[in-house]
């Protein structure tokens, strides 16, 4: 064995070769190394940081933002509802309007008048034509045309709105009263009373009788 080898020994736990020893550790000041601790009740937050309070800036803007844009979504929606409500609105107003408006025509028939057995019977229109009256010899009092017969004495006439009826049938189903705020036409097609909304006045014929049908 050479002198070198003399001089070599095994390391050895004492020698520290192999680092230090469980029990030789040192203490790891405040307590045991691996360990977690809790704040009590005591123990003042920490407060936030930069980072941290820009974040919650850009959070709490970003819900503002979300939330002006629903609103702003919401009150469109609502005009939008409000100005439909007023069109249907003003649309039924000026349908109504319409209505009223427009007046009902009515067609005239004329009749022989009195109680005899033509009583009611539809004639021709003329006989219940003024102008057709007067030029022979006839005339007008109360809605009722007069003309006078071969033989003496007069025959009647006056209209009947309404209903139905030829000529030579009994009229049935109307009246002898004008219907107001109506247009009124002969069977012939001459007008003899114009009505609607704020329109009345008569335009040729007689205006109505009393009685019914």
């Amino acid at each position: 064995m050479s002198e070198e080898d003399k001089g070599y020994h095994l390391p050895t736990p004492d020698m520290n070769m192999f680092g230090a020893r469980d029990d030789d550790q040192p203490a790891t000041p405040g307590g045991p190394s691996g360990t977690m601790r809790f704040q009590d009740e005591n123990t003042a937050p920490r407060p936030p940081s930069v980072a941290e309070q820009r974040a919650r800036r850009e959070a709490e803007e970003e819900l503002a933002a979300r939330q002006a844009l629903a609103e702003g979504r919401a009150a469109g929606r609502r005009r939008v509802m409000i100005g439909a409500g007023v069109t249907v609105g003003v649309a039924a107003l000026v349908g109504a309007w319409y209505l009223l408006a427009t007046p009902q025509t009515v067609t005239a028939s004329c009749t022989v008048a009195g109680t005899g057995s033509d009583a009611n019977t539809v004639v021709s229109d003329q006989n219940c034509d003024p102008n057709y009256a007067t030029s022979h010899g006839g005339h007008i009092s109360n809605g009722f045309v007069f003309i006078p017969l071969v033989g003496g004495g007069f025959r009647q006439y006056h209209y009947y709105y309404g209903g139905t009826g030829a000529i030579g049938q009994r009229a049935t189903g109307g009246s002898f009263t004008a219907p107001s705020n109506a247009t009124v036409r002969t069977g012939s097609g001459q007008t003899i009373q114009r009505g609607g909304f704020g329109i009345t006045g008569k335009t040729g014929g007689i205006g109505g009788g009393t009685g019914g049908s």
